[in-house]
């Protein structure tokens, strides 16, 4: 029986979470199909645009990202802070880009005057909204029900187009967070459809590297891309709102694991370390197999094991689940 929905997300824990959507049947309905020659690549276009659309209306943003053929990975960062700053206005507005709203809150917008009765109404659906704009479950709807009807029509069928809800996984902690990034970032050159991450069409590392390129600024200053979240550095006091980790020494990492990825032999792992898998302390064959292998490695809230342990209770769990995978893989080996 699936876990409920309010036992996978809980803010307090963490802002930080991996979801996936899978097509029905596992078709190869968003890319091209090789058995029937067609090309739905062009629905992989629609959900990357979407992608860069709806952070700037939910209080969601989106730290990586890839499309494949069949499903899309997503890692994204509820704005709790963000949500609380907004005027109930400006939720409202925001609401009525993605949906319609009411009769009085279309009057709202407008400036139209309203009775006590009405504006109380009006606060409740603002609210209401508010609580809207930062739900996982409302994001991927945003996302998903659109094309399902776009993709029914343009084949001229009708039922699922998704294999059914969208899958959720909590990140405690920064390795957990970092490890799955890489993991959806190197989802087309793990598939063989690309080479290099910065040939990885529809991701989100194919991105950044672009815009890292284009900027001449020193390595600790380059430019980043507007609708992603932005990387913040190392941990330090004071630390403005971003992913822990330099956005050059990420590339770094991604574009490492890539290459020992493409040689298919995890066992012999090049002495070139990153900085940031040092700091990390994670066994570097460990690293492989998770950033190869994380949805089989993790059925569950992700993170070294003691954060499990400390936060399964704001998930409205009895017990902690996956800590002996957890233990293992984010443990330093001790050869």
């Amino acid at each position: 029986m699936p876990i409920a929905r309010k036992k996978l997300v809980s803010i307090e824990a963490t802002p930080y979470y991996h979801l996936v959507s899978r097509c029905c049947r596992r078709c190869f309905i968003l890319g091209k199909d090789s058995v029937t020659k067609k090309d739905y690549s062009h629905r992989q276009e629609w959900i990357e645009n979407r992608l860069e659309e709806l952070p700037t209306i939910f209080n969601i943003k989106i730290a990586s990202y890839a499309i494949m053929s069949n499903h899309f990975h997503l890692v994204v960062f509820i704005d709790l802070d963000a949500s609380k700053k907004l005027s109930d206005l400006q939720v409202i507005e925001r609401w009525h880009k993605v949906y319609k709203g009411t009769v009085l809150t279309q009057k709202y917008v407008k400036g139209e005057v309203l009775s006590e009765i009405e504006m109380d109404l009006v606060q409740e659906r603002a609210d209401e909204y508010r609580s809207r704009l930062m739900d996982l479950g409302w994001f991927m709807k945003c996302i998903n029900e659109p094309l399902a009807r776009i993709a029914n029509q343009e084949d001229n069928c009708t039922g699922k187009f998704w294999e059914g809800r969208f899958k959720s996984q909590a990140l405690l902690d920064e390795k957990a967070l970092l490890a799955c990034m890489a993991y959806v970032d190197l989802n087309p050159v793990r598939a063989k459809m690309a080479k290099t991450p910065e040939k990885s069409a529809h991701t989100s590392i194919k991105k950044r590297i672009e815009q890292s390129l284009k900027s001449d600024k020193p390595n600790n200053q380059k430019e980043q891309v507007d609708s992603l979240m932005n990387f913040a550095g190392c941990a330090r006091k004071d630390m403005p709102k971003g992913i822990p980790c330099r956005l050059t020494t990420y590339i770094e990492l991604v574009e490492w694991t890539g290459r020992q990825s493409r040689k298919g032999k995890l066992g012999k792992i090049n002495t070139d370390i990153p900085e940031l898998m040092t700091r990390l302390n994670i066994d570097p064959v460990k690293w492989m197999h998770i950033t190869s292998s994380f949805e089989s490695s993790f059925k569950g809230i992700v993170g070294e094991s003691l954060s499990i342990i400390d936060t399964v209770k704001n998930f409205g769990r009895e017990r902690a689940l996956n800590v002996s995978s957890c233990l293992y893989y984010f443990s330093k080996s001790t050869k």
